[in-house]
């Protein structure tokens, strides 16, 4: 660690599954109190997990139950993230296990983050509410730029899911696939995907095919973040459930699942709520610790 301070327990669990084998690992510092912002990276850095939170105490202006608020921060192995889902996630199961389910109040650097926990037979689950969404276009350079790094020709894409820019919290580019095999066959140059990734301030791709009217299987690569793919993503899950409804692929009001980490082994569940007359997206899944 680069500060005196004394190292802190990483706790390490998953979310979006109630395996440990399945879903997206996450480090959970639930006392970050001390550690500046290098010892927060070296710790990402030495889980290899696609984001660790690390919680410290929150803002005074922040409502919340008392003693269920806090600031949290995510930090990939090369960097810090503005929001991170599946580790918001982990983090509130890893509390849920200590202070009981309940309401959660997160102070992120992209905004309040409200988080629902329940038990039901022994399963935690999470349910958050992201940030109000938007979505932007992006050029047709930039797309040419990003299908190249993918290796995708142009007509693999789905022509109802036009490209866009989905915002939920971060930035994630959504790229449909016409079939599940082009999903499947992901082998992208990590470099040139990781520059066009920084030029455009994104934070993972995301990958879709859509199997059913309110079920789809999806994919993210995240070079920016030091690893190849992130297994199951409640940012980009976010993002897209935003970008789904504004393009009215999707009802107004509506539930979708989507399955994450099959093509890794790890599979995952996110279900994306969407509420008429509420801008915001709410995704959730179950958690497990990993022992």
């Amino acid at each position: 660690m680069t500060t005196n301070a004394p190292r802190p327990e990483v706790l390490r669990y998953t979310a979006f599954s109630d395996s440990p084998e399945g879903g997206n690992p996450a480090g959970v510092v639930l006392d970050a109190t001390g550690l500046d912002d290098g010892d927060m990276l070296a710790v990402a850095a030495e889980l290899g997990y696609s984001e660790s939170a690390f919680l410290t105490a929150p803002p005074e202006d922040l409502d919340g139950p008392a003693g269920r608020v806090f600031t949290i921060r995510y930090f990939s192995p090369k960097a810090e993230v503005p929001f991170c889902g599946h580790a918001t996630v982990a983090t509130a199961v890893a509390l849920a296990e200590r202070i009981g389910p309940g309401e959660l109040v997160f102070a992120t650097r992209a905004g309040t983050v409200p988080v629902a926990v329940t038990e039901e037979g022994g399963t935690v689950r999470a349910t958050l509410t992201s940030v109000e969404p938007h979505t932007e276009g992006i050029a047709d350079t930039d797309l040419a730029e990003a299908l190249a790094a993918l290796g995708w020709p142009a007509a693999d894409l789905a022509p109802a899911f036009p490209p866009r820019v989905a915002f939920a919290g971060a930035r994630h580019l959504v790229l449909a696939a016409a079939t599940r095999a082009r999903l499947a066959d992901l082998s992208y140059d990590f470099a040139r995907l990781e520059a066009l990734m920084h030029r455009l301030d994104l934070t993972t791709v995301q990958l879709v095919w859509r199997e059913s009217a309110t079920v789809f299987h999806v994919r993210d690569p995240f070079p920016v973040g030091g690893v190849v793919e992130d297994p199951a993503t409640g940012a980009a899950a976010a993002a897209f459930g935003a970008y789904a409804r504004e393009l009215g692929l999707v009802p107004e009001d509506t539930v979708l699942t989507l399955h994450q980490g099959e093509d890794l082994g790890r599979p995952g569940e996110l279900t994306v709520t969407l509420r008429t007359g509420d801008p915001r997206v709410r995704v959730g899944g179950a958690g497990a610790r990993i022992a």
